[in-house]
């Protein structure tokens, strides 16, 4: 099984890219969870989401996991929560932030010997999408260090999913996954 945990805060799309991602995954035929905790629910509050994906029906249903990969959509979450609670040894994290990441893990010590991905996720969605809205550069990213799936069948699966959205915002949200894909180190 494959597990993800989400670090945000709410407002920053993490339970939207969360469902996004589900929804990709479930088009090929996995079984698939997506599902947040919120603290206080207040915007700007740190939260987290949480993805699950198995070939076989998943009957775990709580939020507690040794996580595969771990998205952190505000850098200063680095900082603030424990990021690396209950991982594994071999978990993947991807991490929002401006730093590099040798710069990212010599300031925060608890990433020390874990392997870690950066890339600036909020740049990106302010560059392309005209908000702070990290989560589908955050999928970008996260299509290029787990090769998943081809960066252009996520991304027509993405499309799909945006569909309500005006075209404007879709092609925006291309761009952005396509620059993180690209960008992240």
């Amino acid at each position: 099984m494959l597990e993800i945990r989400w670090h945000s805060r709410a407002g920053q799309g993490a339970v939207t890219g969360a469902k996004g991602l589900a929804d990709v995954i479930s088009t090929t035929g996995k079984h698939v969870q997506a599902f947040a905790f919120y603290g206080s629910a207040k915007r700007g509050a740190a939260m987290t989401a949480y993805n699950r994906v198995d070939d076989k029906v998943i009957m775990n249903h709580e939020k507690y996991m040794e996580p595969d990969f771990v998205f952190v959509i505000d850098p200063a979450l680095v900082f603030t929560s424990d990021v690396t609670i209950n991982h594994k040894e071999n978990t993947i994290y991807i991490i929002t932030t401006h730093m590099s990441t040798e710069e990212l893990v010599a300031s925060q010590p608890r990433l020390a010997g874990k392997k870690v991905y950066t890339v600036d996720c909020i740049k990106i969605a302010q560059e392309t999408i005209g908000r702070a809205i990290p989560n589908t550069p955050m999928l970008g990213a996260f299509m290029r260090v787990s090769e998943m799936y081809d960066i252009e069948f996520f991304k027509e699966s993405m499309k799909r999913i945006l569909g309500k959205l005006p075209q404007k915002i879709i092609d925006a949200n291309m761009l952005a996954i396509q620059r993180a894909f690209d960008e992240v180190k």
